[in-house]
């Protein structure tokens, strides 16, 4: 299936990139496409981190760190409630 921003339907992840990361928040290894999310820095708290965001809507995330599983290396750390899931075979709706 196709996870996508809940605020403006973009396709941000697929399922079959989702991991159990044992940290509580929804894991990904890659997105659906780079070119679907922003890359920021964020240096809050005390730490240097990689927002990501929405790149059509501006809607925040999560998070990026790089120690995800192979093959990327990557671990898209997302707030759940940023996502809607759709199975495969269902389109998603684009929203406005």
């Amino acid at each position: 299936g196709t996870y996508a921003c809940r605020l403006c339907g973009l396709p941000l992840f697929r399922s079959d990139s989702k991991f159990h990361s044992g940290t509580g928040w929804a894991s990904f290894f890659q997105s659906f496409d780079k070119q679907h999310i922003r890359y920021l820095t964020d240096k809050k708290f005390g730490m240097t981190r990689t927002e990501i965001r929405c790149a059509r809507c501006d809607g925040h995330q999560g998070h990026v760190f790089p120690d995800g599983p192979a093959p990327s290396g990557q671990r898209y750390c997302v707030n759940s409630s940023s996502l809607e899931f759709f199975p495969e075979g269902e389109e998603v709706p684009q929203k406005s």
